[in-house]
């Protein structure tokens, strides 16, 4: 079982992550203010925004957006959904 952490995303204790997810600095917050399920809830969050707006991670634009949602969605006022998007 990894550190615990308090979760920004959880609002609320559980197991840290085991390695930082993401370089640099946004990396290392991420490993000390986030747990393993708020973790995975940025994953498919991101999986969603990748299909909903058709980025591209090789795209520098596409790449510098989703790391802005992921800012947003741990430290910030949340990251939202397309405003079209309906989930199934």
């Amino acid at each position: 079982m990894g550190e615990m952490v308090h979760c920004t995303r959880l609002k609320r204790e559980a197991e840290g992550l085991d390695r930082q997810p993401y370089p640099g600095d946004l990396g290392k917050r991420i490993l000390a203010n986030v747990s393993k399920e708020g973790w995975q809830e940025w994953l498919r969050h991101q999986t969603m925004l990748i299909n909903e707006y058709r980025l591209s991670p090789v795209d520098p634009k596409s790449r510098s957006f989703l790391e802005e949602q992921m800012e947003k969605f741990f430290f910030g006022e949340g990251s939202e959904a397309p405003p079209d998007y309906k989930p199934e």
